[in-house]
């Protein structure tokens, strides 16, 4: 029997089932995600899949943080695959628990409409207590051979843990130190690689040039620097929704970076503001 949909789809309604606080916050949690769909899923076809829609829901999830009410039919035009296709990789997104689709219905004329999608917060594994120790605990007395026995094992599981620990570090994705935080957390709502963030932040740099040979000063001052990548960065999403020809990302966005620069160094209010 099918259940009686309950909620209404308004802005409201998103913003309470909103299940994080900050960007930074869902950007980690699907990290996480991602992470974990990589080990657990063994077909690398599947695993293309859940992750490619993991990252499209996380990229229209930013107004209300952690929710998206796209139609299963705009999914699969994006992701180019069949509408049973989309259905079967969100039933298995929901038996991971990673998301949770939320029956929804219209206003005008309360007739059901696209659930909203909500990517799930990571749950703490608080529930597990200790086990017990024995009351009575016999010692063992440790002999010399059964010592070096003890050692041989523990280089042994050490030996077979290291390709493990190698592969691991292969699949690392960290954005480098010197790129600043809030430009990897807006880049990466619709870029994952960490090698596309730090390349656009050394796009931005480059088009920062020096003024001053002597003292190697700069047209703009580190946060200046910050506010124009920022402000790149959106125009060229702007650019991508309208569907512009891009053949070269990153010499796309050092026309925009250089743009945004030429306007802003004559902007007497933005050049006299982080002095």
């Amino acid at each position: 029997m099918k259940k009686r949909i309950e909620v209404i789809a308004s802005e409201e309604s998103f913003n309470n089932l909103s299940t994080f606080t900050d960007l930074k916050e869902m950007n980690e949690t699907v990290r996480t995600y991602k992470d974990m769909l990589c080990t657990s899923i063994k077909r690398a076809d599947v695993r293309a899949r859940l992750i490619t829609l993991l990252e499209l829901l996380k990229r229209h999830s930013c107004k209300q943080l952690g929710v998206s009410y796209m139609n299963k039919n705009t999914i699969a035009a994006k992701l180019e695959v069949s509408y049973k296709t989309v259905q079967r990789l969100m039933k298995k997104l929901e038996d991971l628990k990673v998301i949770k689709q939320v029956p929804m219905k219209r206003s005008k004329d309360m007739l059901q409409t696209s659930n909203a999608i909500v990517i799930e917060p990571i749950e703490e594994m608080s529930d597990k207590t200790p086990i017990e120790k024995s009351k009575k605990c016999p010692a063992i007395k440790t002999t010399t051979p059964s010592l070096k026995q003890n050692i041989n094992n523990k280089r042994n599981r050490t030996c077979a843990l290291t390709p493990k620990v190698a592969n691991s570090f292969s699949k690392a994705n960290f954005v480098p130190h010197w790129v600043p935080e809030q430009f990897a957390d807006l880049v990466s709502c619709f870029y994952n690689e960490s090698s596309t963030i730090s390349e656009m932040w050394k796009v931005v740099k480059q088009c920062n040039r020096v003024i001053n040979h002597m003292t190697e000063e700069r047209a703009f001052t580190p946060q200046q620097e910050l506010t124009v990548g920022l402000k790149a960065v959106k125009e060229l999403v702007m650019k991508v929704k309208q569907e512009a020809k891009i053949d070269n990302l990153f010499g796309y966005f050092n026309g925009i970076v250089n743009n945004v620069m030429d306007k802003l160094y004559f902007d007497a209010n933005f050049m006299n503001r982080y002095i």
